[in-house]
């Protein structure tokens, strides 16, 4: 019996992927499990496996976003009829048929109107410019894909024709001639000269040597849904930001004593940190909805995890009722889990408030971008050792900036500089958690 492939739907927030890169073509066997195509979400990119048997028979979508449980393929029989399944659907079950519409004349002009079979392929930035140059793109062959007229191309045969007007002294021509350079590819308005020529030369044989070359790939999902998201960030939040250094002493103490039973890093402890004192200063930790605020008595913390094509941002679910243990170990599983593709949607949503680190790259100081609908990130920053005056004595100590990016909507001045020195206060003296 023929089944329909739907877009499944891969976690509880998920409303619609992005189909690509089947495995399987029209008329191949399918055995149950086998991989059928991938779905890229706005973070993820998964294999769908199939969950019959038989010959994927039609593929409805072969790429491209879709709503989740929406159909995109049939799976069925060799010999099924599967007709009255696709015009359920609305596919058509015989090939399409052409609409040749002949050369018409126009009763006014007389002249002849070319059918939409035949009209001009051109595309809007390249009629603009032939506009501006004057080109009648009738005359221009196109290069562009089904043989479209390109920017380029308006630009090349308006060059070329107006390099049949070129003014050449006679001695750049006899140069020209030596050097073998074409002299209708030397850019100059007024007469060329001699000079002209030979500087055309040098540069063409510096491109010789210098070898340029260029390459171009496609923006995959996760860059464009970044770029989406940063730039969606920047224009909803009016943000500030806080800066503050803090010793770290003390976490420097505390990773030393912990390292013969449990291996943590600062990222841990700081997720310990952050999270109790974000239940002091709730705004930090809330959202927007409309025009209400939305306020917590927990943390979801969301830790970012840079990836060579991109970031993610795993949450750490209640944090604030979590030990160091328990922290470090599901930042570490969810930290691999991102590397391997590996990660849930459910995993990579829910965040109240997100830590960025990039201190392991030597960074100083950086301004992170919120993540939405949070109001608030905290940028970690590496850790160098400066010179501080304490009771008279010049002492050594390992210093950390903490870059705070805070929605103004929200948070105000004083209730980030507040958050920001409590930080400093529970991260330079840790025990204060306990009382």
């Amino acid at each position: 019996m023929a089944e329909l492939v739907l877009m499944p739907k891969m976690g509880l927030t998920m409303t619609e992927g992005f189909l690509t890169n089947w495995k399987k073509s029209e008329g191949d066997i399918v055995t149950k499990g086998d991989t059928l195509f991938e779905v890229e979400t706005d973070k993820l990119t998964n294999e769908y496996k199939s969950t019959v048997s038989g010959v994927l028979r039609k593929i409805i979508i072969k790429e491209g976003t879709v709503k989740v449980l929406e159909p995109v393929a049939i799976i069925a029989e060799t010999g099924e009829d599967i007709s009255g399944l696709l015009k359920k659907l609305g596919e058509n079950t015989q090939p399409d048929t052409p609409n040749l519409k002949p050369k018409t004349v126009s009763k006014e002009s007389g002249k002849s109107v070319v059918s939409n079979r035949e009209r001009v392929k051109i595309s809007p930035r390249a009629k603009k410019i032939a506009k501006e140059l004057n080109v009648d793109i009738s005359l221009v062959k196109g290069t562009g894909p089904e043989n479209s007229i390109t920017e380029d191309d308006i630009r090349n045969y308006s060059e070329n024709k107006k390099s049949t007007n070129k003014k050449v002294s006679p001695t750049a021509t006899v140069v020209a001639e030596q050097l073998n350079v074409d002299i209708d590819k030397i850019q100059k308005d007024t007469r060329i000269m001699k000079d002209d020529v030979i500087k055309f030369k040098l540069s063409e044989e510096l491109a010789k040597y210098a070898d340029p070359k260029e390459s171009r790939k496609p923006m995959n999902t996760m860059r464009k849904v970044i770029g989406k998201r940063m730039l969606e960030s920047v224009q909803t939040s009016p943000t500030v930001n806080y800066n503050i250094k803090v010793d770290t002493s003390a976490l420097k103490h505390i990773r030393e004593e912990l390292k013969a039973t449990l291996k943590v890093s600062y990222t841990d402890i700081l997720v310990k940190i952050v999270s109790k004192t974000l239940l002091k200063f709730p705004l930090l930790n809330s959202s927007i909805d409309g025009n209400e605020i939305i306020i917590r008595n927990y943390v979801n913390m969301g830790v970012a995890v840079a990836l060579h094509e991109g970031l993610l941002v795993p949450v750490i679910k209640y944090a604030n009722v979590k030990g160091l243990k328990e922290i470090s170990g599901e930042l570490k599983e969810l930290a691999e889990k991102a590397k391997n593709n590996e990660l849930t949607p459910d995993e990579l949503s829910g965040g109240t408030f997100t830590i960025s680190n990039l201190g392991m790259f030597g960074i100083e100081l950086f301004t992170p971008i919120i993540n939405q609908p949070e109001v608030a990130i905290l940028g970690v920053n590496t850790i160098n050792e400066e010179a501080k005056v304490i009771n008279g004595q010049l002492v050594i100590k390992p210093i950390m900036n903490l870059s705070l990016t805070a929605d103004h909507r929200v948070i105000d001045g004083a209730a980030a500089a507040a958050f920001m020195a409590k930080l400093k206060e529970y991260i330079e003296k840790p025990g204060l958690l306990l009382i």
